[in-house]
Order: C-alpha cells, then structure tokens, then sequence
C-alpha cells in the first residue's frame, strides 16, 4: 500500500509498505476522507523526536476493512470515524478517568508517535470497540473527520475553562483548534467571547463561530485591548490554543483571580513555559491552569457526531482546500508555510 511518511526529520515522501495486519481486538480502515493538521508538520520538524519512514496523519474517517476476531461491534463496510488520539481501555490511566495518558503521559498518542499513522491506503486501529464510533446516515464523511481532532479539542478546551454562564472568556489563536474552542464557548454559554487573531478569513471564521470580539495583535498588545475591553476586570477563562510561550503568558495576564487558563496548544519547541509572577498573584490567585490532550473514544466522537447530525455546528467552514491522495505532499507543503490562506486541507483517498 501506499503511505505519506516522515523518511527522518525535515524529510516527507510517499512509499510503498505493507498492509497493517489486525490484533484480536483491533481493525484496519480503509481511509475516505482525512485532514492534514498543523501539529503534523511539528512532528516532521522534531518535535517528538527522530522517527524513520513513520507514517504521518491522525484525522481520518473510513470504512471498516477488517477486524480482529474479538471485535464485537464493527465488522467490514462499517462506515465509521476515530479519534486522533486511541487509549488502551483497560489501561490504569483510563480507569482513573484520564484515557489519553493511558500507559504514561500521552500515552493515547498513538498514530504518527509510536505506531504508523493515517495517511496510507488501509489504517492500523487498536482497541477497536472502544476507538470507533459508527457515523449516523445524516452526516457526511467531510463532516465526520472534524471529529477526530479538531471538535474534540477545541471543545475540550471550552469545557475545561469552566466558563460560567454568561461569563467571558479569551480564546488565543484562531487556527482551526481555537476556533472550534470559540464554538464549544459559545455551546457553554459564554456571553462574552474575545477572539484574538490577525489573519482576516480567520477573523471572520471566529465571528462566525460565536466570537463576540475580535482582538488583532498586530494593532497592539492583545492583554491591554482585552483588560480595555472588559474594564479592566479580565476574563473568567482563557484559553491557550497556539502553543506558545507568549500566549500562555498573555493567557495567565488576562485572567481574573479565581479564574481558569485551559490550554489546548501544542507546546512544540523549548524546554520551559513561564509563568508572569505578578498576574499570577505570586502564585495565590486562585488561577487553575488546566491542561488536555484531545479527547478520544466511542462515546466522545458518538456525542460530537450527535452535535453535527443536529446541526449544532458546521465545521466544513474551516475547509479552504482539498487534494486528492496523491497529492498529499503538496498539501502538507501548505499547510507547513500557511500559504493561500490555508486552515484545513481535506485529503479525499477515494
């Protein structure tokens, strides 16, 4: 089969390896529709580490192509999605309500880690009862693969911050994660929602997400407009979707006491974060600073299905270009330089 691997680092091909085989408790996917995701290109620039001839993507949908003998329900031609992020079920972790460290800290992380990941004609998927989720007949494969990663996410970041009703929250960074953070705000019932970004489709996107504000940081520093425009109380929440030093920062200032900072960013680069002392109250401001790694399982993607099945949210908006399989690099290629205006590529293997 065909597969978009990281050859090493700073290095992406397409080659030839052979189809995944399934354990009892496992199936192969035959990939339809997939989206490249910015963390991706982080991976092949280091991020985790050397990898040879790893098989790249996490955000796919398919159908079922093959399952292991004590699969008990999904067989062949299932159309089904899955999570980005596939725990160990019966892992200590899991039992202890944090399935994505199943096994040690981001242990869930599995596809384009520590085993191959989605980008290939057929797709390894362990634990396959507790990671597949069988899509409803009223949503599309487009709309399903949002599921895997970027609702699950961006949402988990809106019910970490522990918005009150009503309340305000900052959402830093409108990349596809942040936006659907602005969204999953809004479905908490955010009165008052800060988007802080500079990219113009991005900007509108946000609005359209629920963003009350718009906070551009290229017209100066976005903790003065944010604390200008909330009177200088802060925010209840903010939440972190970049991943970067500066953001977490900014985060932490924008903060009221007794406030929560939730980070869904990928802190790819440099060994420290910090922490602005004073905003922070010297470490007694009742600041919680919570932290998630996208949440995976049936249950998860069934319910974010039910949300797209009622219409509760259009994450297809997010989609400026499409590309065959066959041309996967040159997608990965633009979502690596952020040409075009680019947020999602989707990739159709069909």
């Amino acid at each position: 089969m065909k597969a978009f691997v990281m050859k090493e680092i700073g290095e992406t091909d397409v080659i030839e390896k052979e189809r995944p085989e399934p354990g009892p408790m496992d199936a192969i996917l035959k990939p339809t529709v997939g989206l490249v995701c910015t963390s991706d290109t982080h991976t092949v620039h280091g991020a985790i580490g050397e990898r040879e001839d790893l098989t790249l993507g996490h955000e796919i949908v398919g159908v079922v192509d093959e399952v292991g003998e004590d699969v008990e329900d999904f067989e062949p031609g299932d159309r089904v999605a899955v999570g980005a992020i596939t725990p160990d079920w019966n892992s200590e972790a899991a039992q202890d309500g944090h399935p994505s460290q199943s096994n040690g800290a981001l242990g869930g992380w599995k596809f384009a880690n520590v085993k191959d990941g989605t980008f290939a004609e057929y797709a390894h998927i362990n634990d396959a009862d507790g990671n597949l989720a069988h899509i409803p007949d009223g949503v599309t494969d487009h709309e399903a693969v949002y599921t895997a990663d970027m609702l699950s996410t961006g949402f988990a970041g809106a019910e970490n911050a522990d918005i009150p009703m009503g309340g305000t929250v900052a959402v830093f960074a409108q990349g596809p994660v942040g936006m659907m953070a602005t969204k999953g705000a809004e479905l908490q019932g955010a009165g008052r929602i800060i988007a802080v970004e500079t990219v113009e489709n991005r900007k509108e996107l946000a609005r359209e997400y629920g963003a009350t504000d718009v906070v551009d940081f290229e017209d100066g520093d976005p903790v003065e407009q944010i604390m200008e425009l909330t009177d200088g109380r802060g925010v209840d929440a903010a939440i972190e979707a970049l991943g970067a030093d500066e953001t977490l920062q900014d985060c932490i200032k924008v903060t009221k006491p007794g406030g929560t900072v939730s980070n869904v960013g990928y802190h790819g680069d440099g060994e420290f974060r910090r922490i602005p002392r004073e905003e922070w109250g010297v470490g007694m401001a009742e600041i919680d600073i919570v932290t998630d790694l996208c949440p995976g399982g049936r249950l998860r993607i069934r319910r974010l299905l039910r949300l797209l099945e009622q219409g509760k949210v259009d994450p297809t908006k997010m989609t400026t270009h499409e590309f065959d399989f066959e041309d996967i690099q040159e997608a990965f290629e633009m979502m690596e330089a952020k040409d075009d205006d680019i947020i999602k590529p989707l990739i159709r293997f069909d």
